[in-house]
């Protein structure tokens, strides 16, 4: 991509993304990421109000009254944005591609975590790490992002999520939030996410494009797999064909965002053909209420 493109680009991306937190994310751009980042303090006597299940049952039965544990709300969060650079993120059949959706979102986010005063990383991952920017703050950090997200050729086109999960546990110390925006492909192991999701608060973003399920009549056409190569003719005129097709890709993209969920990670259905602020706005309510 030539820079004067990338640079209107990116500043297209800030203008757009701007107007949106300030303007429809207001009073909840702050539930995006705080309520979740808190750190133990101290224990004191129990008090008539105070949460059960704040007791610390250890000091209670050493001191022989009761002790709860007193929490505060770390002031300072680290927001990771994890994204999917494979090929099947350039597949894009209704004006946009995943991952011009993905750094739209980044955008959001980034301007969302600057708004608070919050720290950005970003992770560019296919079948292994390809990019990373350790997290920092101020507006410079989220127009690099996204340029970034915009700019980079993956080196082998391939998935495999579990890296970055790896990763991320590897190299961010304190409990962070992390997004991750990808299709989801790939089969993933649960292993590295279950612990990912109990050090960090993980929201993942599942991008996806009508054609992923729905296929029109179209006659004999040649599909290819993005990330592999490899082609097959199908029929799309076949009513069966096409019946089957939707059933594999939705029966596919259940499995994995049941598997996610069951590690505790969030889970957000976009798709490139609909507005994705009302789905957002609705989880980060639910987000919120489920803190209060």
């Amino acid at each position: 991509m030539q820079t004067a493109e990338l640079l209107r680009k990116v500043r297209r991306l800030e203008i757009r993304t701007r107007h949106l937190v300030e303007d429809l994310l207001s009073g909840q751009a702050e539930s995006v990421f705080k309520g979740r980042g808190i750190e133990f303090e101290e224990v004191r006597p129990y008090v008539p109000g105070d949460e059960v299940r704040d007791l610390d049952w250890n000091v209670t039965a050493r001191l022989g009254q009761p002790y709860v544990k007193r929490f505060v709300e770390e002031h300072e969060i680290t927001v990771v944005l994890v994204v999917d650079v494979s090929y099947s993120m350039r597949f894009g059949t209704t004006g946009q591609e995943k991952r011009e959706l993905a750094a739209e979102l980044c955008g959001l986010l980034g301007f969302a975590a600057l708004r608070n005063q919050d720290r950005l990383g970003l992770l560019l991952v296919s079948d292994r790490v390809e990019h990373a920017v350790p997290p920092a703050r101020g507006r410079r950090q989220v127009l690099r992002v996204l340029r970034d997200v915009l700019e980079h050729r993956s080196a082998t086109g391939r998935t495999n999520l579990s890296v970055a999960a790896r990763h991320v546990m590897q190299t961010v110390k304190r409990r962070s939030v992390v997004f991750v925006l990808s299709d989801f492909e790939t089969p993933l192991d649960p292993k590295p996410w279950r612990v990912l999701a109990r050090r960090h608060d993980v929201t993942t973003f599942v991008l996806r494009d009508p054609r992923d399920e729905i296929l029109p009549s179209a006659g004999w056409v040649e599909f290819e797999d993005l990330e592999t190569g490899q082609r097959r003719l199908a029929r799309t005129s076949s009513r069966a064909f096409r019946a089957a097709y939707r059933q594999a890709a939705v029966e596919r993209r259940r499995g994995m965002e049941k598997m996610l969920r069951a590690t505790r990670c969030g889970v957000v259905d976009l798709a490139t053909d609909q507005s994705y602020l009302p789905v957002l706005l609705h989880y980060f309510a639910q987000r919120a209420r489920g803190r209060r």
